[in-house]
This record gives C-alpha cells, structure tokens and sequence, in this order.
C-alpha cells in the first residue's frame, strides 16, 4: 500500500510538471509584459529596397506586429534586385514558410516561384504593389492608390486656385516606375483632376511630355528624376519661362526634383519654388515641407496596412477568409485580386504636425 501512494504521488507530480512545461512551451513575451500564444508558424515577409525609408517602416511594423502574436518572421530585403527577390521568396518556402507577404520589385517576375509556393500550399499576400499575371496571389493589402493621385493633383488644384484663375500657369508631369502597376493608379488619379485643365489651356506641360510613357521614372530613382527635370528646364524653360507646378508621385522624385530646380535658381532671390507634391511622407520630405521646399506629400500609414495584412494571415492560417473591401479594381491579369484598401491622407506644412508627429509616426526631436 505504502509503494502504491508513493506511485500515485510521483504520477501527480510529473502531470503537474508536464502542464507547467505545457504552459511554457505554447507561450512568448507579447511585448508589453504578458504572453501570447505561440502561432507555431513561420512568416515570409519579401521587400524591395532599404533604400526607401517607408520600405524599412513596412517591414519594421509588420515584423513588430507578427511577432507580438508570437508568429516567427523572415524579413528580407532584395535592394531592387528582382533575381534577389525571387531567390529570397524561394528560400523561405524551403524554411516551411506558411503564409509569404511580397512587396514586388517587378510585377510581373514572379510566376514561377509563387506556383512553387502554391505546390507546397503556401498562400501569398500581395503588399502594397499588386503581383501581376499569377493566379497564386490571395489577397492583396494597399492603399487607395487611384486616390493617392487624385490627392497629388487637387493640391494643385487648390494651390493654384484653377477653378477660379484663368491661368495659364507652366506644370511639369512625373510618374512613377512603369514595372510597378501602381504607378498607373497613381497616374491615372492625377490626370483625372489635371487632364480637364491641361485640355483648356490653364496648365501648359512646356515640355509636351503629357504620357505616362514619357514621364515614367524607373525605380522611382530620384537621380533619374533629377536628370530628367535638368533636361526640361534646359530645353523647354530657357526663354525665361518659369515652372508652377510639379506632379510627383513620390518624394524620392520630389528631392530629386527639387535639386534640379534649385541647380537653376529656383527658391532663392525672387525665384520661388513651385508647388511640388510628393507621397509616403519620408522623413526628408517632411524636413522638406517644414522648410517649405517640397510642398505636400501623401501619408500612408504603413502601421494601418501591416495591421490589415496581419489580420489577413491570422484568417488564412484558421482557415477563414481574410477581410477586404474591394473585390473589383485590382485585376492582376489573371484573376481580380481581393483587396483591403486603406485611406491615404494629404499632408502640408498646415497639418503636418497633427498628422505625422501627433500620431507617434515620427518624433519631434526626428525633424531636428
């Protein structure tokens, strides 16, 4: 009898211990003290450059906000290099990746390793730049893009009182890189706004450089830009014509653009700097807005999208499906993409500090 509680004793014991063990082995530091709960599963997450600084902002929130749930990351950045790219996804499938979250560099490069990600049942997430001409993208998680333009080119609408003033006044058009499909919404919602004023004569692109085609910047490189806006001013401004406006569709052109004009003289003396729109709201281009060179930016908070996207795998690996609220723009050429938009926010040296530094995007001791 004495042997048989003894057993029953030390049978108690190791249950207890394997439950506390349990216990420890489903749970991980949430971050603000507590534990969450293990999701066992590994994340792939594929940028396209460190060179862009809402690119390290994306990948950032996205890594913070996966694992504070307790999912495992990969976060790997390709540097523009789309071989790169597709090499990195391909290893993450190898790793037993479970969901992969891909930030293309070219849209259309990467057929070939998502059906082998779909071969191994892994689902993929489209962020931010839509994967063209596969069907193995599940969903796709962006901004309102069409409107991230129709926000660039109602600034100077408003900046330049066009509804009111006869005009004309001198615009110069840049769009964004022609392997990125949204650089074309981005386009196509400014033209919206600016193709009626072009047609009447109230804004005059001096350079005759009116198409996508022509004004298309690849890889959204500011020195491209830079170069392209020296040849406009040396070509179709040398007869003391002065430029009013300039559409960009991201600050990396925006800067480069800017360099350009002030190369000529523009903003010192008499020779003000014309409005310039930009977009992601890059540190420097705040700096730029608060010394009032770049005029306007579009704001995406890229902590809102990683947020959507997370939502998105946790669907995905429960077996649900995820939530969106667009299920018609985004055809990717196979298929139309279901998709999750999330609202951009124009911002100018009127609201910058309510909209980047009130909402704890960026620091106030950042614009020092």
């Amino acid at each position: 009898m004495k042997k048989l509680g003894l057993f029953a004793l030390l049978f108690s014991l190791m249950l207890f211990l394997a439950a506390c063990g349990g216990d420890d082995s489903a749970s991980g530091d949430s971050g603000d003290g507590e534990k969450a709960e293990s999701k066992d599963a590994l994340i792939g997450v594929a940028m396209p450059t460190k060179s862009s600084a809402r690119w390290v902002d994306d990948g950032n929130n996205m890594v913070e906000q996966l694992e504070d749930l307790g999912y495992e990351t990969d976060l790997q950045y390709a540097e523009d290099d789309v071989d790169k790219q597709i090499e990195q996804i391909e290893n993450m499938i190898v790793k037993g990746a479970e969901v992969l979250v891909v930030a293309s560099i070219d849209g259309t490069a990467l057929t070939n390793v998502l059906e082998k990600a779909a071969d191994q049942d892994i689902q993929v997430i489209a962020y931010d730049r839509l994967i063209m001409e596969s069907p193995n993208v599940s969903y796709y998680a962006t901004f309102d893009n069409f409107q991230v333009g129709v926000l660039q080119a109602s600034y100077i609408e408003e900046a330049l009182n066009l509804s009111e003033e006869a005009g004309p006044f001198n615009i110069e058009l840049f769009g964004g890189s022609p392997d990125d499909n949204n650089a074309y919404f981005f386009w196509d919602g400014a033209m919206s706004i600016l193709q009626p004023y072009i047609d009447s004569g109230k804004l005059v692109v001096q350079s005759e450089q009116t198409e996508f085609e022509q004004a298309a910047t690849m890889r959204w490189d500011g020195n491209n830009a830079k170069s392209r806006m020296e040849n406009i001013l040396s070509k179709a401004y040398s007869g003391g014509e002065t430029v009013d406006a300039v559409l960009s569709p991201y600050d990396g052109i925006s800067r480069g653009v800017i360099q350009a004009l002030k190369g000529v003289g523009y903003g010192s003396g008499d020779q003000a700097l014309p409005v310039i729109t930009g977009q992601d709201a890059e540190l420097a281009s705040i700096k730029s807005i608060v010394a009032e060179e770049q005029t306007q930016t579009v704001f995406k908070d890229t902590r809102d999208l990683a947020a959507v996207v997370v939502n998105m795998i946790d669907a995905i690996l429960a077996g649900e499906e995820a939530e969106v609220n667009n299920t018609e723009t985004y055809d990717n050429g196979v298929e139309v993409v279901p998709s999750y938009l999330v609202e951009p926010v124009s911002v100018d040296l009127e609201n910058y500090q309510e909209i980047v530094i009130d909402s704890g995007y960026y620091s106030a001791d950042e614009l020092e």
